[in-house]
């Protein structure tokens, strides 16, 4: 009876060292029959549209809130946005952002709003895991709309937002990451037909903590317009709290305190 006991244990382990094995051989297979992705650490207030080397039914919810402490006013912003992978390399993204205002006694402060509907894509079209190297560009359209108190005047639409952009990254060793974020602004305002035109210069270096997707890093968000330039440099972290959700954590330093004071962040990442 004793030795029929340890046939039956020696069985059921040898079963299931098995299936372990053949588990991860059919997880090396599928990751070998994927096309190649290098993994990036993406900046989390100009996040990009899809992750750098994107594969097919990959998705992501996103939602944003924020606080800026401006001269006259502070304001408050919220954003969802959806994003997702329809073929591999290619990225599409649907985002609603708001913006509340409180204005400082005595001042004036803008409208509540929604912002734009804000559509994107982007496709990744170099992919280099010799050279931990990604590359990509984009387009993002936005449609921008009045304030919540003027609807209903039958001029909901008030511009539209052109912004073509190119995006190269590069990891630095094991857990560096470098990022560039870069491309011209067009805003076509409706009621003047005028178009201001401005560029965004946006780059990027993070830590990823080993074994994790945690990282710490800073962003430098830079814009040029006309003969202007300004600043906002934002350290920044990322939390995985659960395989599916993760938690980023931004401030934000401008150079210049003309228009712009201190500011904050906060994403959460859900991955379905």
């Amino acid at each position: 009876m004793k030795y029929n006991f340890f046939k039956i244990v020696g069985l059921v382990l040898c079963l299931n060292l098995y299936q372990y094995s053949y588990a991860q051989n059919v997880e090396t297979e599928d990751e070998e029959n994927l096309p190649d992705k290098v993994t990036h650490a993406e900046p989390l207030y100009i996040d990009l549209i899809r992750d750098l080397g994107a594969r097919k039914g990959e998705r992501e919810w996103n939602v944003g809130l924020g606080l800026t402490d401006r001269s006259d006013f502070d304001e408050y912003i919220t954003l969802v946005e959806y994003e997702w992978a329809p073929i591999d390399r290619l990225g599409l993204e649907v985002e609603l952002p708001f913006s509340f205002y409180s204005p400082n006694q005595g001042s004036y402060a803008p409208a509540n709003n929604l912002n734009s509907i804000k559509m994107a894509a982007q496709y990744s079209f170099f992919v280099s895991k010799k050279h931990e190297m990604s590359m990509a560009f984009g387009y993002i359209q936005e449609f921008t709309l009045t304030d919540f108190e003027n609807y209903g005047d039958g001029k909901l639409f008030t511009g539209n937002v052109y912004n073509p952009f190119f995006i190269a990254a590069k990891r630095l060793g094991a857990n560096f990451h470098s990022l560039l974020y870069t491309g011209p602004v067009f805003e076509h305002h409706f009621e003047t037909n005028a178009i201001e035109t401005h560029w965004q210069i946006n780059s990027n270096v993070h830590y990823m903590i080993p074994g994790s997707r945690n990282f710490i890093g800073v962003e430098f968000n830079k814009e040029v317009h006309e003969h202007d330039f300004e600043m906002t440099i934002r350290p920044q972290m990322r939390v995985e709290v659960t395989d599916q959700l993760l938690i980023g954590i931004v401030t934000g330093i401008p150079i210049s305190k003309e228009n712009e004071r201190f500011s904050s962040f906060l994403r959460l990442i859900y991955e379905p």
